[in-house]
């Protein structure tokens, strides 16, 4: 078994406002975000699965056509292929999302 703390993994600025931690298995990837108040993730797919869940703060996400805000404590569902973007709505906001298969783009 492996264990991780958090605050010890690498972080990499992938973008002004943007910091990322990065967990990667045999059949899926584990990514801790940071994000600064109004950062915006621009609108994008992949083949991946993707479930998040907020952590702290608060995310608009754009699904397909339908937005919605997720709160601390609320999680969302991307499915495989689907665009999506996203906005940080509070400052320090933490994002926690897994991918499934792995993103092979994200490994360290």
């Amino acid at each position: 078994m492996n264990c991780f703390v958090i605050k010890e993994l690498e972080a990499k600025n992938v973008a002004d406002g943007v910091e990322m931690r990065v967990i990667s298995g045999e059949k899926m990837t584990m990514v801790f975000f940071n994000l600064d108040k109004g950062v915006e993730i621009p609108e994008h797919s992949h083949p991946h699965e993707q479930m998040g869940t907020v952590m702290r703060g608060s995310v608009e996400l754009v699904v397909g056509r339908e937005k919605r805000t997720v709160k601390k404590g609320g999680a969302y569902h991307i499915p495989s292929n689907v665009v999506h973007s996203g906005r940080c709505l509070e400052a320090s906001s933490e994002v926690l999302e897994v991918f499934s298969p792995p993103r092979e783009d994200l490994k360290t």
